[in-house]
């Protein structure tokens, strides 16, 4: 089965829609959205794109679309960044269930693909942690391959002889800038989608009613935090969330 992995778009509509235009996406038998869809400058038209793809996307839940849906209701507590409970108030009714009812994982011939960890949704763990935090996070996972998100940095490496991948993130990449993902097929490619960053920022600014999305483009979208940066702010987090 071939399958492309999207992991961390919030609500940025070009880089999606770049990485959908992609020859392997369109070929893929299956897409697994990895979570952390929505919370961003585009949050229903990255909704109803999404949804168009119909029985060929898997969804998996992240954090932000569970805190997102309880934020909404106004039963849950905002994330410390501005663009998330403006995000939060765009979603309508009939977003909400659907976010509800999301999985914590799925599995796709043999393959384990979450938001974080298989546990959690709000787990950190990186390429560099050690191996006893591995084994805790995986402990009872029988599946030879992990495929996780969450922390926008793309790797793959092997814990205790399981291979853990992490597309990094289409949305909001640390790292080099562009739409990460990755496609499983027969193998694992961790690709990198590149599109005309200034034309999707001024799509942004054009588009969302975010009162700072110059700004928040201008960081996300334009000028992405580099790995060395994420990997100093999570080492220091533990298994706080993103």
């Amino acid at each position: 089965m071939k399958v492309a992995v999207l992991s961390d778009i919030h609500g940025v509509l070009p880089a999606l829609e770049a990485v959908l235009a992609e020859p392997d996406v369109r070929s893929a038998d299956r897409i697994v959205l990895l979570g952390d869809m929505l919370a961003g400058p585009m949050p229903v038209e990255t909704f109803e794109r999404l949804r168009a793809l119909g029985s060929r996307a898997d969804w998996v839940r992240g954090n932000a679309d569970r805190e997102l849906a309880e934020s909404a209701r106004g039963s849950g507590t905002f994330v410390p960044d501005p663009i998330f409970p403006w995000a939060a108030q765009q979603l309508r009714p009939e977003h909400l269930p659907v976010l509800d009812a999301l999985p914590l994982t799925v599995t796709l011939d043999g393959v384990l693909f979450c938001h974080a960890t298989p546990r959690d949704d709000t787990e950190i763990v990186l390429v560099d942690s050690p191996p006893e935090r591995w084994a805790e996070v995986l402990d009872g996972i029988s599946a030879s391959t992990i495929v996780c998100g969450h922390t926008h940095m793309p790797f793959v490496r092997l814990a205790d002889r399981r291979l853990v991948v992490n597309p990094g993130s289409v949305g909001m990449p640390y790292g080099a800038r562009g739409a990460h993902w990755a496609l499983l097929d027969g193998g694992v490619q961790l690709r990198r989608t590149e599109y005309d960053a200034e034309a999707a920022c001024r799509f942004l600014v054009s588009r969302s009613a975010y009162p700072g999305i110059e700004e928040w483009a201008d960081f996300f979208v334009r000028n992405p935090a580099s790995d060395v940066e994420a990997l100093r702010v999570f080492s220091g987090r533990g298994t706080s969330s993103t």
